[in-house]
């Protein structure tokens, strides 16, 4: 007993010691006007852009070209850099550094009189020393313990080589599917509304599956636009059931695609929903990439963006509207004016259903209502997914 206790605090200073920084999110922070308010001056007279950099720790350093003195704040840093920057490195002597290229998040290079959000955070000591008290502990009681990092309503669940999935709780509850007046303009494929129950809570992907995660768990990255933080595409349905399986073995859980029932009721906002026509807005450019607003110097016609870019919905979820069509498990089949309860699709059919529009589409495909049928082994640079994690 002593020696297995003292191996799991070696492991555990080893690992600790090997904690690093990590981005979460990067994003422009569009309402926030400080860098117009309390503004500092460039070399060339102009007005800085600035980061607000969330992390938790006193002491950190920053590179690159940055103006001037970096503000501590309570909770947050505040560097402020001239316009066209396109990289910050993030330093701590307890950590390993991380070099953010802005443009993995949807960010091409900063711009004078903008204002933008950092999110950084330290990992990965939690997940990894937690897994392995957990895996002594298991053997010790018949007591299942979990593996999972828990905030609020949202979980992080470790996969490998630093990469973790986050997924949001969806509770329970009752809604009405299709065409619902809020949905303008509906197709005759989300006709006739109906009421669905879901019986069970589930958890289901904050984001989308990125390339980094598809990357990890399958060893390629099949996607047209590349980007760590951009949503893996070219994907088919048939693509998505291997990587989960793969996947699941990795992790020991049951992940899955949601059902189209499912993934109706978390775009809409489950029981938080404010009955937005889009998944967390009536304004389509507050929480979708879609064609119109897609466009980059790069790609004219438009492309992908990294994850969570845009707003989030009422329960936190991002991009449930645009920057890829998402899989749904269910074979698609006409829908029926009577009541549902957790309803899994037709039995049989040509197409399995995906669902929320893309940077490519036209905002009608962004509603939440809207669904579209493709064989299984369709990929296209607009279809990704999102997973759905079983109890």
């Amino acid at each position: 007993m002593r020696k297995l206790l003292l191996s799991l605090f070696m492991l555990f200073a080893a690992v600790s010691s090997a904690q690093k920084l990590a981005v979460e999110s990067f994003r422009l922070a569009g309402s926030d006007l400080t860098a117009q308010t309390q503004p500092r001056k460039d070399l060339n007279d102009r007005n800085c852009a600035l980061i607000k950099v969330g992390l938790g720790l006193q002491g950190v350093q920053f590179e690159g070209g940055i103006m001037g003195n970096v503000e501590n704040k309570t909770g947050e840093y505040w560097v402020y850099m001239p316009q066209g920057n396109r990289q910050l490195k993030v330093k701590h002597t307890n950590y390993a550094p991380v070099m953010v290229t802005f443009d993995d998040y949807g960010v091409e290079k900063l711009e004078s009189n903008r204002t933008y959000e950092l999110i950084v955070v330290t990992y990965p000591q939690y997940a990894i020393t937690q897994n392995v008290t957990n895996q002594y502990l298991d053997s010790q009681q018949s007591t299942p313990q979990t593996h999972l990092t828990v905030s609020d309503n949202t979980i992080s669940i470790p996969v490998k080589d630093g990469i973790s999935i986050d997924m949001v709780c969806v509770e329970a509850g009752t809604f009405k599917m299709g065409a619902t007046p809020e949905m303008k303009k509906p197709w005759n494929e989300e006709k006739p509304a109906h009421q669905v129950t879901l019986t069970n809570d589930f958890y289901i992907g904050k984001y989308e599956v990125t390339q980094a995660l598809w990357q990890v768990v399958m060893g390629k990255n099949p996607s047209y636009f590349k980007g760590n933080n951009l949503p893996v595409e070219k994907v088919s349905w048939d693509d998505c059931q291997e990587f989960i399986s793969k996947l699941n073995r990795i992790t020991g859980k049951k992940f899955r695609l949601p059902t189209e029932a499912e993934w109706e009721y978390a775009a809409r906002g489950g029981k938080k929903s404010c009955g937005y026509q889009y998944s967390g807005s009536n304004d389509i450019s507050d929480v979708a990439w879609c064609l119109g607003n897609s466009g980059s110097n790069t790609h004219d016609f438009g492309n992908t963006h990294a994850v969570g870019t845009k707003q989030a919905n009422e329960l936190g979820i991002y991009d449930m509207s645009g920057n890829v069509y998402e899989w749904c498990q269910d074979w698609f089949g006409t829908y029926s004016s009577s009541s549902q309860v957790n309803p899994t699709g037709a039995n049989s059919g040509s197409g399995r259903v995906r669902r929320g529009g893309s940077w490519f589409g036209l905002a009608g495909w962004c509603r939440s209502s809207s669904r579209i049928l493709s064989p299984p082994d369709r990929c296209g640079f607009d279809i990704g997914l999102r997973l759905v994690l079983s109890e």
